[in-house]
């Protein structure tokens, strides 16, 4: 008997519980396979920690760990990977049902056939606000120019992923997490299934532009060279505006000098500008990798849920 668990991170889905639970029991019965669900309760603020609980009462196979605050999505999987080390295999999935769960029974299908990870992804963007759309097929341009490990447009989280790979994750002591890339990069035989994109049925993503900025900054930080090589660019551009500017400041032409000296003076601190940010993102990213804090902390779980 095979055992296997759903880690399930959940923030401000109070709404959400009950419905994700009574559709994702439909694919977990098996004959082989011994299902449990973890719920990852990332610091919410309404009554999702709630709601799991009376889950958890009801049925004994519903586990959950709730984190002492808003530690992000990342440490919420972490954490669900640390407290599996005991299972043959997982699954990821979040709990908005925006990631359908009747695509379980297609991904354990593949882990039969011999498959460590089973991904997936959307086929396409249809449905997604434009500029959000615009920026990821962006960040996915620039991210897979710049790195070894390509990513798949559109990949998410929801994965199943073999022992081998879930022990192999958690060896990996970076103190940001960028899980679509390490996954990616340790490797091992993979399978991906496409759907189409499904609107939220309650709540609002907690995902605001800014996190997902910094979020694409932390992947090209840990599994892409992009941010290396824009501060030598950016630097050379701004040598190259200031020459620019005392070439015509020399030859003395006069009736375009101001307009000119002004734009490129603009420009040049507009460069310089990005030039010190990414610098100082890059020496705050080390500096919190040496601190060497924890990925999350836990308040309260299940009883028969451990974490190292």
């Amino acid at each position: 008997m095979k055992k296997a668990r759903l880690i399930v991170p959940a923030f401000n889905e109070e709404e959400n519980v009950d419905l994700f639970y009574d559709e994702a029991i439909k694919y977990l019965n098996y004959d082989d396979i011994e299902f449990d669900i973890l719920f990852i309760n990332d610091g919410s603020k309404d009554n999702t920690l709630a709601e799991i609980i009376k889950l958890s009462k009801k049925d004994k196979s519903v586990k959950y760990i709730s984190l002492s605050r808003n530690f992000g999505k990342e440490a919420a999987m972490h954490a669900g990977l640390e407290s599996s080390k005991d299972k043959d295999f997982i699954i990821i999935i979040d709990c908005d049902l925006q990631q359908p769960p009747e695509l379980i029974t297609q991904m354990i299908e593949y882990y039969r056939e011999g498959y460590k990870i089973v991904y997936t992804k959307s086929k396409s963007r249809k449905g997604e606000p434009k500029l959000r759309t615009f920026f990821a097929n962006l960040f996915y341009k620039i991210y897979n120019a710049y790195t070894e490990r390509p990513l798949a447009n559109g990949a998410k989280d929801y994965q199943l992923m073999d022992k081998i790979v879930v022990d192999a994750f958690l060896k990996i002591k970076d103190n940001h997490r960028f899980i679509k890339g390490i996954f990616s990069w340790v490797g091992y035989p993979r399978k991906c299934i496409e759907y189409d994109f499904i609107p939220r049925k309650h709540g609002k993503s907690s995902w605001s532009f800014r996190s997902l900025v910094k979020y694409a900054f932390n992947g090209m930080n840990q599994f892409s060279t992009i941010l290396l090589v824009l501060p030598v660019l950016f630097f050379f551009l701004g040598i190259g505006l200031l020459a620019l500017d005392l070439v015509l400041y020399f030859t003395n032409i006069i009736d375009l000098t101001s307009l000119v000296l002004g734009l490129h003076m603009t420009l040049i601190v507009l460069v310089m500008s990005i030039f010190a940010y990414v610098v100082i993102y890059l020496l705050y990213s080390n500096r919190k990798q040496v601190m060497n804090r924890p990925v999350y902390l836990v308040e309260e779980t299940s009883e028969d849920i451990q974490i190292d």
